[in-house]
């Protein structure tokens, strides 16, 4: 049974540093030499971006309801085998949501490292600090970090009235030069920081500092046993399949584990750049990931051959998988947040509309022809479509948003981002077909 020591990092809230804290401690075990994994809690494809910079190997999602407990097990247990360092960052508060972070800390005995903004608050910061770590008897939060300190006295006014068994591991100073940029879906993706690996190192060094002002990590830190679970055997049925994935700017929005299903079950996976003006590789199946056709609009329509090559793989009736973004690159038109109308490649009736304000969020449990995928919901835009849908999601914590499936042809398109691993064998039919 693989054994490496390992932390959940988590905060009250979102906005607190969890993202930029979790890349501090990556990046500075990696300059000691550590191999270090880290994983990301839920949903989400920008802060792995991140976070995969700062530890040097890819990041994959944890998240009991679209991968599932023994999914999540297999990954940690892997992981645990080939590390020196676990991390795992927290989604939201540590209790929000349904499964939340701490519903994942107790799962697997991950020991909690709370992140609390201390900008506005002194004593208060240890109350509140002891209130996470005694709401729930299943988790244990091994230490907290003060984020965003003014000076060292009061680091050390914020550790003031903190109970022996709940250390201040670290207490980092204000530095707003060391934020990242935003963009409406979140932070800025890491292919478009040319000054990131600067920012990761000065990261490592705040987090170093910080460590001089508390206990340091090792306060917090235990080995954990992952005992990796039996794996179903699908077999390979995707043998012999060449599947084609748009990865660039544009389409970012892969999950690792994603590929890996695909490989698992047989498939040969051939990447290719739209924005880079690159063809569409000879292939048996499609898969346009989500991402950011608004700001890509006039390069794909720039492309010499890519909107044409969409149409071909469409006429010959190969399968061609569209999620979100990669959805909206198949209507019509697109119209931007300023008014401004885009043609697309027009697979699909209908338009795409960029509005200013979040249009969707949640998870979304969708049954296909082949069977159930679960996956998840977020996106700026909305879109119009004489088109019917073949089926409408589920929202599992009973939220609005119920993304709707669409079928032409050899096209499966909807704006939710599909979790393979949810039904392999339902993916492999699909792209079998």
């Amino acid at each position: 049974m693989p054994s490496c020591p390992a932390l959940m990092i988590s905060a009250p809230a979102s906005g607190q540093g969890k993202t930029s804290l979790t890349a501090a401690i990556a990046s500075q075990a990696r300059r000691q030499g550590r191999r270090v994994r880290v994983f990301k809690t839920g949903p989400d494809y920008l802060d792995p971006m991140i976070l995969e910079r700062a530890s040097g190997a890819p990041v994959y999602q944890l998240d009991l309801f679209m991968g599932g407990l023994a999914h999540c097990q297999a990954l940690l247990a892997q992981a645990a085998a080939e590390s020196d360092l676990i991390l795992v960052e927290g989604v939201m508060g540590l209790f929000d949501g349904d499964p939340s972070s701490a519903d994942l800390a107790a799962a697997f005995g991950l020991p909690v490292l709370a992140v609390l903004d201390a900008s506005a608050m002194a004593q208060t910061f240890a109350a509140l600090a002891t209130g996470l770590a005694r709401y729930r008897s299943d988790i244990r939060v091994a230490g907290v970090v003060a984020n965003r300190v003014g000076s060292e006295s009061h680091a050390r006014m914020v550790a003031q009235g903190l109970p022996q068994d709940l250390p201040l591991v670290a207490a980092l100073r204000r530095q707003p030069e060391l934020s990242l940029p935003e963009r409406h879906l979140g932070l800025v993706q890491a292919l478009e920081l040319p000054g990131l690996e600067a920012q990761l190192q000065a990261w490592a060094d705040a987090w170093e500092a910080g460590c001089a002002l508390g206990q340091g990590l090792e306060a917090a830190l235990a080995p954990i046993d992952f005992q990796a679970p039996a794996r179903a055997d699908l077999g390979q049925p995707l043998v012999g399949r060449r599947i084609a994935i748009a990865r660039d700017a544009c389409f970012s929005f892969i999950y690792p584990a994603n590929l890996d299903c695909l490989r698992e079950l047989g498939a040969a996976l051939c990447f290719f750049s739209p924005l880079a003006g690159e063809d569409l590789p000879d292939c048996d199946a499609l898969w346009l990931p989500g991402g950011y056709p608004e700001l890509h609009a006039q390069a794909l329509a720039a492309h010499p051959r890519f909107f044409a090559d969409l149409r071909r793989h469409q006429a010959a009736g190969k399968p061609l998988l569209a999620e979100c973004g990669g959805l909206l690159v198949l209507l019509e038109q697109l119209v931007d947040a300023d008014g401004k109308t885009w043609p697309l490649a027009g697979l699909l009736p209908g338009s795409g509309h960029m509005q200013t304000r979040l249009s969707a969020l949640g998870l979304q449990s969708i049954v296909w022809p082949e069977g159930e995928l679960r996956g998840h919901s977020f996106h700026y835009s909305t879109m119009e479509t004489p088109l019917p849908a073949i089926a409408q999601a589920a929202n599992p914590n009973g939220g609005k948003t119920r993304e709707l499936l669409y079928q032409q042809g050899g096209i499966r398109a909807s704006y939710i981002h599909h979790y393979f691993h949810a039904n392999p064998a339902a993916v492999a039919q699909f792209f079998r077909a």
